[in-house]
């Protein structure tokens, strides 16, 4: 019994003081004498207690299923309740513009009566009374205070301008105050106007670097006269011209004339102006015209490499956005003209998606106009500007911008379609730039503006007509910045696109429209024509003769069939086109008498059909003269028909 006792102790022994080599046993706690402390009497320490969180607002209460839980519609007023009070917390006039919100959906009404409207607005503007400045940035009260100065009397409209005047350049700056801002310049007097101005004053650069505050700057230059307009430029052109108030007084003083006037350095005029354009173009705030007018006074001052350094900075999207304006067209043709293969590349790839929006534009057709004349990548050009063209080719045909680009095509450079101030622009150039002398850049762009009235031309404008020559025929040749030959250019662009086919089968589904249309009528004769040198003549002759064909259906109908409106031979627009086509086109002319006219003179020897009539005596063919001689003759000498005067 010994023996197996002694050995239980053996094994137990040996099993406690094995130890794991992975695991050590930890060390015992040193043992630490601590003196007893008497707490009779004494307070024990309190651990702080945790600050207890209130659940209320977050979720149900404990006692939730037990009568006192809050319905879904009790929770949501009370989530309206809270956080109306963290509006007012934040928000200094947060109750102020929640009752002009509710005056404002009264008075923004079209059905209120008008004194009622006047009582409105007046109770809303006393409210505001000496905080104006303070809640004309919020997006609600400024909403208010533009619907107050529409329908405000001249005497409200002064308080309110006053009040703000301090504050306008702060404003100017703000998101939703910058419209309340142009309204009060739109409702602005003369003096208020001018007013304004002068407070730009010294801010003008630096408010056109602002995505919005160049919106204020942009809105007055609009609404200022040409004086008040130099004034706002001439602190873009050099700090020194601040000092020099005389100048506000000058109109249409181009930036030359004023270095010139005033003595002014012009490498220090063309350093301080790259410090003002340079921030505006990285931001890309190109929209505006003020920034247009400042570029082209510019590159007209500008050397060689700042000039084609500006040039190929807008060569690309950012020229989009700033062909609407005269200026800014003036920037997109020198862009086209003076710009490399690749950069023009970037212009057209930069139009993409918006050719059909240019084309309408009064400014923006005349780059069109520019491309298709000088870009000799026709398969880029057709890909994106003929092909855009085409989806709306109808459209385009009978607006009066849309159709320059065609009738560029069908007739270059035609007197008949482009003005002198489209000429001259498309004739524009920088001596800089341009590898032949030409005329300066800003006597060009005067020319232009001249060139709009029905006063005689300039001297710039006779020599850019020498330098470019005009035809007989009404034709002002442009000097050609492409390598390519102008003719197989056309013939790529308008022919082998399928842009000449797709004219053709829209003048035959819409002959009488396109006959009876102002300008519509205009690419229906020049496609019945075959184009300046009978450039259709060779591949589509046959498709021609089908428009032919069609004007002599519509001109072989009686007066009694037309339902509506009037005979094209009797339609003012109709006629005179008739007329123009029986006297250059014999083919046209021998197509109608024979379809239409032949045996039937006398009943259209009247009114503007007379003059369709006589053109056949009048036609340069004489086999047409020959042909209708034996049936007009009697009518001219009994004195039914009477020949057309020549002017």
């Amino acid at each position: 019994m010994a023996a197996e006792n002694h050995l239980d102790k053996k094994f137990k022994k040996r099993k406690l003081g094995k130890v794991d080599a992975c695991n050590p046993a930890p060390k015992k706690a040193k043992k630490v004498n601590v003196k007893p402390v008497s707490t009779k009497g004494a307070k024990l320490p309190q651990r702080p207690q945790k600050k207890q969180h209130d659940i209320s607002k977050h979720k149900k209460s404990d006692t939730a299923g037990k009568g006192d839980a809050l319905t879904k519609k009790e929770r949501r007023e009370r989530a309206k309740e809270l956080t109306e009070l963290r509006k007012k917390k934040r928000k200094r006039h947060y109750t102020l513009e929640q009752e002009l919100a509710s005056l404002w959906e009264k008075m923004r009404q079209h059905n209120i009566a008008k004194d009622d409207r006047s009582r409105l607005v007046s109770e809303a503007l006393t409210k505001m009374k000496g905080k104006i400045s303070e809640i004309a940035a919020s997006h609600v009260s400024s909403r208010v205070l533009q619907t107050c100065v529409k329908y405000s009397s001249q005497s409200e409209r002064d308080a309110v301008y006053e009040e703000l005047k301090p504050h306008f350049l702060t404003l100017a700056c703000n998101t939703y105050s910058v419209h309340l801002v142009n309204k009060m310049l739109d409702t602005a007097s003369k003096k208020q106007l001018t007013g304004f101005i002068s407070s730009l004053h010294g801010h003008v650069a630096s408010l056109l670097r602002h995505m919005v505050g160049s919106v204020v700057v942009e809105h007055a230059y609009q609404l200022g006269n040409a004086s008040q307009k130099q004034e706002l430029l001439m602190e873009l052109y050099s700090t020194e011209l601040q000092l020099f108030k005389d100048l506000a007084a000058t109109k249409k003083s181009g930036l030359e004339e004023v270095i010139s006037k005033l003595g002014l350095q012009k490498g220090s005029v063309i350093r301080h102006m790259s410090t003002v354009i340079q921030p505006i173009l990285e931001k890309g705030i190109v929209d505006h015209s003020i920034i247009h007018r400042v570029l082209v006074e510019y590159l007209g001052i500008a050397d060689k490499t700042s000039a084609a350094d500006i040039l190929q900075q807008l060569s690309g999207p950012l020229l989009v956005r700033m062909i609407h304006t005269k200026d800014g067209s003036r920037i997109g043709i020198l862009c086209v003209k003076h710009g490399s293969a690749k950069e023009r590349k970037k212009i057209l790839k930069g139009m993409k998606g918006h050719v059909g929006k240019i084309a309408y534009d009064q400014c923006g057709t005349m780059v069109l106009v520019c491309i298709l004349s000088m870009v000799d990548d026709t398969k880029l050009a057709t890909k994106i500007l003929i092909r855009e063209l085409q989806a709306c080719l109808k459209e385009m045909v009978l607006d009066k911008n849309g159709n320059r680009p065609l009738l560029q095509l069908l007739h270059p450079n035609c007197t008949r379609y482009l003005s002198p101030d489209n000429l001259c622009s498309l004739n524009l150039s920088l001596a800089n730039l341009s590898s032949k002398d030409t005329s300066n850049f800003n006597d060009e762009a005067k020319s232009m503006d001249a060139a709009q009235t029905d006063q005689g031309r300039t001297n710039n404008v006779e020599i850019n007509e020498e330098e470019t020559g005009e035809d007989d025929d009404g034709v002002s040749h442009t000097v050609d910045c492409g390598k390519k030959d102008p003719y197989l250019r056309r013939q790529e662009l308008l022919i082998n696109s399928g842009l000449a086919e797709s004219l053709i089968d829209v003048c035959i589904d819409n002959t009488e429209e396109l006959l009876t249309s102002n300008f519509g009528k205009e690419v229906l004769y020049e496609i019945a024509t075959g184009g300046a040198g009978g450039i259709l003549l060779p591949t589509l002759g046959d498709k021609l003769s089908s428009v032919h064909e069609s004007i002599a259906f519509l001109a072989a109908k009686p007066k009694s069939e037309l339902s509506e409106g009037e005979h094209v031979l009797e339609n003012f627009h109709s006629s005179r086109t008739i007329r123009k086509l029986i006297l250059d086109n014999s083919t046209f002319a021998i197509t109608l008498w024979d379809k239409a006219l032949r045996g039937s003179f006398e009943t259209w020897a009247h009114g503007h059909s007379a003059k369709v009539v006589s053109a056949f005596l009048e036609s340069s063919d004489s086999k047409v003269r020959e042909l209708t001689e034996k049936e007009l003759r009697p009518l001219v000498d009994s004195g039914v028909l009477k020949m057309h005067e020549a002017k």
